[in-house]
């Protein structure tokens, strides 16, 4: 997995239950096993700090993106082999997808959701072709997944759509997810649209 640039989507609650936090520190470990690039929100609390403090505990390289106002206000982690400050937003989300080989999901709120939708959204249009990875720490995300499966059921979706994201229960399954994740190609775009 050397050389690969994961993404990760993940909330920075400080409230939220510790069981959240320690899966995403154990992730953050594994890709620095791995030698993967981090790539991540910046955020140096929550989900987010976790999972950065893991992966730069175990030697990673990590990579945060931060809007500017949210570095103003003091957000950023300031340990990161790198930081890149940018604009706002929607710029944070490009940077952070166009360069991914893989996508992983860990639990968040509104934010993570919103990252994660556009990576399914772009996978669908063949814009980003790779794995997609759901942590389902707590079984955090199985109504996000049921609402899919759902929107499938209903015809608004394909039912090869439902092969754009894996599930998994552990971080350390994660590595093994990305590395199994059925190839998705450009003739992708052929059923993008019902």
């Amino acid at each position: 997995m050397a050389n690969l640039r994961v993404t990760v989507y993940c909330g920075s609650s400080r409230q939220c239950r510790s069981a959240y936090l320690e899966a995403a520190r154990r992730l953050g470990r594994e890709l620095a096993r791995e030698r993967a690039t981090l790539v991540y929100g910046g955020g140096a609390v929550g989900v987010m700090g976790a999972l950065a403090d893991g992966a730069l505990d175990g030697g990673g390289h990590v990579i945060g993106v931060l809007p500017r106002f949210m570095k103003e206000l003091e957000w950023g982690h300031s340990g990161l082999s790198e930081l890149h400050v940018v604009r706002d937003l929607h710029e944070r989300k490009r940077r952070m997808l166009e360069g991914a080989d893989a996508v992983v999901a860990l639990p968040g709120g509104s934010g993570t959701f919103e990252e994660l939708l556009e990576a399914i959204t772009w996978k669908r249009l063949a814009l980003y072709m790779g794995p997609i990875v759901l942590l389902n720490t707590l079984s955090f995300f199985d109504r996000l997944v049921s609402a899919l499966e759902h929107s499938i059921a209903e015809r608004f979706m394909d039912p090869r759509h439902g092969e754009m994201w894996t599930v998994v229960a552990q971080p350390e399954d994660v590595v093994r997810a990305i590395h199994a994740a059925p190839p998705w190609l450009p003739e992708a775009l052929k059923f993008a649209s019902l």
